[in-house]
């Protein structure tokens, strides 16, 4: 059984930062391709960045050079840094892990005021 639970999310004024982070449960996340995804209100979920289990990235075009993705295999958890906060990166963003199936969170709000 895979769990993940997101953290880190919260409010925030444009041109800030946060960390989220991933923490998972039982034993694939190391071989698991790794996603975060954010749904605004209204709008459909969109993949944010995703990273492969040997560690290469992808990213939106709306995210590049702001955003990051990492993760850290031994303690099964996963980050998304995110700088440069705009007020159009309001959203609830949620993990994803896939290795077949596919696992996802419960999401963590982030707000960003202008």
């Amino acid at each position: 059984q895979v769990q993940l639970v997101e953290s880190g999310g919260g409010l925030v004024q444009a041109g800030g930062s946060l960390r989220l982070s991933c923490a998972a449960s039982g034993s694939i996340f190391s071989i698991s391709h790794m996603g975060w995804y954010r749904q605004a209100p209204g709008k459909q979920r969109e993949l944010v960045a995703s990273i492969t289990s040997g560690g290469s990235t992808n990213y939106a075009d709306s995210v590049k050079g702001r955003f990051a993705i990492s993760r850290d295999n031994a303690m099964k958890t996963g980050y998304l840094q995110m700088n440069s906060l705009k007020p159009e990166d309001t959203a609830v963003y949620y993990c994803n892990l896939k290795l077949g199936a596919q696992y996802w969170g419960q999401g963590t709000q982030v707000t960003v005021s202008s």
